[in-house]
């Protein structure tokens, strides 16, 4: 977040006199305190400053990298994820192809007739199944998948980061989102490098706009 002139200024004044009032700020700055009011707003609710009631403002002491930083570290899956392109574990590689083009995905999800988490599929996967000499129609799509517990995932709880984090450290495209059930996993969404990038596009339209 970029400060404005008067933004600056109010930010150096709390830091130099706080605790400091709303009024005291403005009788600083010979403005009403009216005119100062959606400034302080901001400035509160970006992070820089602290506001007590019948004590004043406070300076927090951050940087707008470390509010960025803070800001990056409350984003969750649950806000981001999106719907999982899964199927069956007796689909054949060819009609799975079918399906990730149709579907314009990178990964799909591969499930048991519980609709439990057995496998991941990718677009690497295809292309090797491809330049061999299998059928595909014939090939299920489990011989070619990464199985169950070789598969990484998250739950809607966790840190968009630390998804960001698994998917580069695998260098792998998207992640399943699942739950816990007594059998197993299901399958309830996806995360993928576009989500994580739309968030923090998201987080810096935000930043510009307060």
């Amino acid at each position: 977040m970029e400060l404005n002139k008067r933004q600056e200024q109010i930010v150096e004044i709390v830091k130099a006199n706080g605790p400091i009032t709303g009024e005291q700020i403005a009788e600083k700055l010979h403005l009403t305190r009216a005119t100062l009011r959606p400034d302080l707003a901001i400035l509160t609710m970006a992070g820089f400053l602290d506001a007590r009631p019948r004590v004043g403002y406070f300076y927090t002491g951050k940087t707008s990298e470390q509010l960025l930083t803070e800001n990056i570290q409350k984003l969750l899956v649950s806000d981001y994820y999106s719907r999982p392109v899964v199927v069956n574990e007796n689909t054949s590689v060819y009609d799975a192809i079918v399906t990730m083009f149709t579907e314009d995905v990178g990964t799909i999800f591969v499930v048991d007739k519980l609709s439990l988490l057995v496998g991941v599929v990718s677009r690497k996967d295809f292309l090797r199944a491809s330049i061999g000499k299998q059928e595909l129609t014939s090939l299920p799509v489990t011989i070619i998948m990464t199985r169950m517990p070789n598969v990484a995932y998250c739950y809607l709880d966790e840190l968009l980061v630390n998804v960001g984090k698994k998917l580069i450290e695998r260098e792998i495209d998207a992640l399943p989102v699942v739950k816990d059930s007594e059998k197993g996993l299901v399958v309830v969404g996806r995360v993928t490098k576009t989500n994580i990038t739309k968030a923090l596009v998201a987080l810096h339209n935000e930043q510009m706009l307060s």
